[in-house]
């Protein structure tokens, strides 16, 4: 490979990487667009203001997602989670796919509306169709322990524990 082909693939990367690490598309950058970002939601400042203004207001919702809940097996009682700390079933945790440790979930049974607050501190469940793992005291709270499964829903509370 040449030295003309070696630079041109060098600056082809770095631009690459500029457009990743910048979180926007380097079209955008060059035209002069400007982003303003409300979280979660991006949205340009050219446009309506009505826009912005539901965009805001959206944001402000909590996040939520039905799904069916499960209880933790017996058997990893004592065990170490995948965020290092060891499972007690008497803890007030849970096991999600994708929420970071340590996020507080409120956990609604939607049969009986009683709710609980959980820490997330464990990557779960892998049985299709679910959402959430239960520790049993968790599951007890919200008069699910019997049955072992429940349609619940999820509400992010907090991003870290305290």
């Amino acid at each position: 490979m040449g030295k003309a082909t070696r630079l041109i693939v060098f600056i082809f990367a770095g631009l690459v990487m500029i457009e990743f690490s910048a979180g926007q598309s380097l079209n955008a950058a060059s035209s002069g667009t400007k982003i303003k970002k409300i979280s979660p939601i991006v949205v340009h400042q050219t446009a309506p203001q009505s826009k912005q203004v539901k965009s805001a207001q959206r944001s402000r919702k909590t996040p939520s997602m039905k799904g069916i809940a499960a209880i933790y097996a017996d058997k990893f009682h004592g065990r170490k989670t995948s965020s290092g700390q060891r499972f007690s079933q008497h803890a007030l945790t849970a096991a999600h796919k994708t929420l970071p440790f340590g996020m507080t979930v409120r956990v609604t049974n939607l049969r009986n509306n009683k709710t609980v607050d959980v820490v997330v501190n464990d990557r779960g469940p892998w049985c299709r169709g679910r959402v959430i793992d239960l520790s049993a005291a968790a599951a007890s709270k919200i008069g699910m322990l019997r049955a072992g499964l429940a349609q619940v829903k999820l509400e992010i509370i907090s991003s870290t524990s305290s």
